[in-house]
C-alpha cells in the first residue's frame, strides 16, 4: 500500500490530501483507514530525509507532494534561468513589440502591420505567457484581442506600457525614407 501511495502523490500534478488517496485506494480495491494512509505517509516522508534523495514528501495546503530539496533550489534556479532565456524567433519578436505598442490588438491588425501570417508567433507568445487574451474587439465576428501580460512587464522590469521605449528613442532621427547618404 506504501508504494500505491508515494506511486499516487509522484503522480499527482498538484498535492493530494489523505482523503483522496484513500478513495483512489477504494476504487483500485484497496481498503484502509486514513489512520493506515497517514503512518505510510509519515515512513515516506522518514525515507526522503536521507541524503540519497534529490527530493522530499511536503505537506502543503491540506496535500502531499514530492519537492525538490531545498539544498538543490541553486541548480534548479538555472535551468530554469536557462530555458526561460530562449530566445525568441525575429518573427515572435516583431509580433511582440507590435503587440506592445499597439495593444489592444487583434491578429489580423497584427498581420496587417507585419504582411505576414502570425498565427505562429502569437501562438508561441501566448505559451511563454508574454501575451495575454485581452477579451474581443466589438467588430464583425468579434475577434480576439491582444495584450502583454504581467511576466513580459516583469521580464522586461517596466511597471506598465507607459514604460516602453519611445520609438523616437529607437529609431535614429538621421534615417529618412526617400533621402539618400553621403
Amino acid at each position: 500500500m506504501s508504494r500505491q501511495i508515494e506511486a499516487l502523490i509522484y503522480a499527482s500534478e498538484y498535492g493530494i490530501g489523505v482523503s483522496e488517496i484513500k478513495q483512489v485506494l477504494e476504487i483500485t480495491g484497496i481498503d484502509v483507514e486514513e489512520h493506515a494512509i497517514e503512518t505510510a505517509l509519515e515512513a515516506i516522508q522518514a525515507r526522503y530525509l536521507h541524503d540519497e534523495y534529490v527530493m522530499e514528501l511536503k505537506a502543503i495546503n491540506n496535500g502531499y507532494q514530492f519537492l525538490t530539496k531545498q539544498h538543490y533550489y541553486p541548480t534548479i534556479n538555472q535551468l530554469q534561468t536557462h530555458r526561460s532565456k530562449k530566445k525568441l524567433s525575429q518573427a515572435a519578436l516583431e509580433t511582440l513589440a507590435i503587440i506592445a505598442y499597439r495593444q489592444p490588438i487583434t491578429k489580423l491588425e497584427v498581420e496587417q502591420i507585419r504582411g505576414v501570417n502570425c498565427d505562429y508567433s502569437i501562438q508561441r507568445l501566448l505559451e511563454k505567457e508574454l501575451i495575454k487574451i485581452a477579451g474581443k474587439a466589438d467588430s464583425l465576428g468579434k475577434p480576439i484581442l491582444y495584450a502583454t501580460s504581467d511576466l513580459f512587464m516583469d521580464h522586461f522590469g517596466i511597471a506598465n506600457t507607459a514604460g516602453l521605449p519611445k520609438l523616437k528613442e529607437i529609431v535614429q532621427e538621421d534615417n529618412t525614407i526617400g533621402e539618400i547618404s553621403e
